[in-house]
């Protein structure tokens, strides 16, 4: 019930990340069986991403496909449509040497990297019912089904704030190296700093599971920071206030320097 909340997720935050604000979202989940409850379920969660980014769910399609899907496997994809005034997009253009960036946690691994995680962790029951002590005593299955966290509230209070956001970066995959340098223009670096906030535990038990090093990390999750923000370093306090206001925990991570488009993390 909580995949739904992701797949809806991963669309409205790309539109919050532009400067738009989601209007409404469509889902399709391809099956083997149909299993009304199982169906109903992952609705659910779909239902309850639509509720915290404030769209509609105003359709969908459920497609039974046997002899395609095995019996309990199924697929769900699904789309939003946003809106926002030319005027309002953050593109980037803005930015400048000074500017500060400003990243909103995570609540964990989110939409991207499963296949690394898979590798990693054999997908048995047995294995996913283990609790461990730096989890929090959660176990690995809840952790790793704990649900994308919806930015558009955050990023629409510091809007409300009035507080211009220059660039924008949704970290998904590709994770630090493919995705800060796309909210950039040519001449702009950014510098992020690695112990400004913590890494959730679930980043480091991966790591240290998997023998995987510190840049391949870097480079395929979103290590504790959702959503990057570039804003005037005279607006930081604002903004900081907006995204606690609207329930998220934001960190001042780092700063854009002139020199090569691209990402340094230190």
């Amino acid at each position: 019930d909580s995949v739904g909340i992701d797949c809806v997720a991963m669309c409205v935050n790309d539109i919050a990340c532009a400067g738009g604000e989601p209007l409404f979202f469509l889902d399709y989940i391809a099956c083997g069986k149909n299993e009304p409850e199982k169906i109903a379920s992952i609705v659910s969660g779909v239902a309850e991403g639509c509720r915290q980014s404030n769209a509609a769910l105003i359709g969908g399609e459920t497609a039974e496909m046997p002899g395609f899907y095995p019996l309990d496997e199924y697929d769900l994809a699904g789309f939003a449509v946003g809106v926002v005034d030319r005027k309002n997009m953050i593109t980037g253009k803005s930015i400048k040497e000074g500017d500060v960036l400003v990243g909103i946690a995570s609540s964990g691994i989110h939409s991207n990297g499963y296949s690394l995680v898979r590798k990693v962790f054999p997908m048995k029951k047995e294995n996913l019912a283990v609790s461990y002590e730096s989890l929090g005593g959660k176990t690995l299955g809840e952790t790793l089904l704990t649900p994308t966290i919806i930015y558009v509230k955050a990023l629409r209070s510091v809007k409300e704030g009035g507080v211009t956001i220059k660039g924008c970066s949704h970290i998904t995959g590709g994770g630090f190296y493919e995705n800060i340098p796309r909210m950039l223009i040519d001449g702009m670096h950014a510098v992020v700093e690695k112990d400004s906030y913590p890494v959730p535990p679930i980043f480091k038990l991966l790591a240290e599971k998997g023998d995987i090093e510190e840049q391949m990390m870097y480079n395929t999750y979103n290590m504790g920071l959702g959503m990057i923000v570039a804003v005037d370093p005279a607006d930081v306090d604002k903004t900081m206030k907006a995204i606690k206001a609207a329930g998220d925990e934001p960190y001042v991570v780092g700063h854009i320097e002139a020199g090569e488009k691209g990402v340094t993390l230190c």
